[in-house]
């Protein structure tokens, strides 16, 4: 279980980018983060895995608090969350193969894998994980030569390589085109209903939320304002979220 505690980040120059968020994730839940750009959403995930330090509150996963982790304990407990990111943070020129690879840092002898000598099982995994996410004929290419969607999953892959027990995704298909968007989640989907994978997702459309969210949670301007089942945002609700202003046929 997930345990968020009076989370609260406050950016240098005093923009509260989260304010006194506390909620908690049960073991296999895809939880999707819904909200307007500037909610909090990303700032959120990034805390969980300390990408960003929060400056108040506690982040409990089984029983842990990773806010009060530091050096090798962090990076033991950084090893089963993988990271799926809006803009895929791949080494564009380096081959899908060795990005794929980097999935497993955590785990091998840091001057091996400076040199990029990873142990055989680890490529051969890594090959299995493009194979599971329909790209195995593109291993050998350079990252920068596939197309969007591709290297989503080239992110998924490489998330996969660190055997996760929850997984933060992070607007994983904002820039990407409404087909290939319910490709990748159905990607994350399977991962979470196959292998039990905890997810949380922040999305920014209300109707791929409702499409593969277990349960939602509302962020705006730092705060929650809606937390529940996907049906249970009505139009009332809506427009707390999004506001009075907002065009529902975009959003949704």
């Amino acid at each position: 279980m997930l345990e968020v505690e009076n989370l609260t980040k406050i950016y240098d120059g005093g923009t509260v980018a989260v304010k006194d968020l506390s909620f908690t994730v049960k073991d296999g839940e895809f939880l999707v983060i819904i909200g307007l750009s500037g909610s909090g959403k990303s700032t959120l995930l990034r805390c969980i895995n300390r990408l960003i330090e929060p400056t108040e509150g506690r982040i409990i996963w089984d029983g842990v608090d990773i806010t009060q982790l530091s050096g090798e304990e962090l990076r033991k407990v950084r090893r089963h969350i993988g990271m799926i990111f809006q803009q895929f943070n791949l080494v564009k020129r380096s081959s899908v193969l060795t990005n794929v690879l980097s999935g497993r840092l955590g785990y091998v002898n840091p001057w091996r894998s400076a040199i990029g000598r990873f142990p055989k099982e680890d490529v051969e995994q890594a090959l299995g994980c493009l194979d599971r996410v329909g790209i195995l004929d593109q291993a050998y290419k350079r990252a920068d030569e596939l197309s969007g969607g591709q290297q989503q999953r080239v992110g998924i892959a490489r998330a996969l390589m660190q055997e996760p027990t929850l997984i933060l995704a992070d607007e994983p298909v904002a820039s990407l085109d409404p087909a290939t968007s319910h490709s990748i989640l159905r990607y994350i989907e399977d991962l979470n209903r196959d292998e039990g994978v905890t997810v949380l997702c922040s999305l920014h459309f209300l109707s791929l939320a409702r499409a593969y969210a277990s349960r939602i949670i509302a962020l705006k301007d730092g705060e929650m304002v809606f937390e529940g089942l996907p049906a249970e945002i009505d139009d009332a609700r809506f427009k707390e979220i999004y506001g009075e202003e907002a065009i529902q046929v975009e959003i949704r």
